[in-house]
């Protein structure tokens, strides 16, 4: 199957709906808790877009192994590959925390230092050489089929956008991304170009 001429190569990067823990203000890791009536909500709508061709005609849906992620792809209704690579970054002991009992202390180490890692956790060093890699991957894939969708979350999601701009994954702490948003990423010859960010359908 080659790409067609109507949906040319691209990344489909889409954030999964929300989670009570999301909604609560938590860091969420690699916990593993369903999505929210309202999180269904917003999976059902992205579906009914990705269905009706709004961001080119997808052929492939590929997935973190996290339920939130898994729920929202299989939505879209079409088969949903697992890939490790986009699961979201651990937290370590930091995961289910409530964002405001991170000390300042700890914001201003891990915004300062790409290797900073929660304790049991990963960095966001960690998390970029992944997903790096996983984009590597998916760009060659996409240039034969065309649009392939990704249901993954905040972290890798960033990850790959910093892919696409070829910087390094500080320009995180600098993006805010939504539950539920796209952002786009076609596969030109040479390279990769962010075609939209955060990208939240009309409910």
């Amino acid at each position: 199957m080659t790409a067609d001429s109507a949906s040319p190569p691209r990344i489909v990067l889409l954030r999964h709906g929300r989670t009570q823990a999301n909604a609560s203000g938590q860091l969420l890791g690699r916990l593993d808790p369903p999505l929210d009536d309202f999180g269904l909500e917003q999976a059902g709508r992205i579906a009914e877009s990705v269905r009706a061709g709004v961001y080119g005609e997808v052929r492939a849906v590929v997935s973190s192994p996290l339920l939130r992620a898994r729920q929202t792809a299989e939505f879209v209704g079409l088969p949903v590959e697992i890939d490790e690579r986009f699961i979201e970054m651990d937290y370590g002991d930091f995961d289910g925390l409530p964002i405001d009992q991170v000390s300042p202390e700890t914001w201003r180490a891990w915004r300062s230092d790409l290797h900073f890692a929660p304790p049991g956790g990963e960095s966001l060093s960690d998390v970029g050489e992944r997903v790096r890699g996983a984009c590597v991957d998916l760009a060659e894939r996409a240039r034969g089929e065309g649009v392939i969708l990704v249901v993954s979350h905040v972290s890798p999601i960033k990850a790959a956008v910093a892919w696409a701009l070829g910087v390094d994954d500080s320009h995180s702490w600098r993006t805010h991304l939504d539950t539920g948003a796209v952002s786009l990423v076609d596969v030109e010859r040479d390279r990769p170009v962010l075609r939209g960010f955060n990208i939240v359908p009309s409910f």
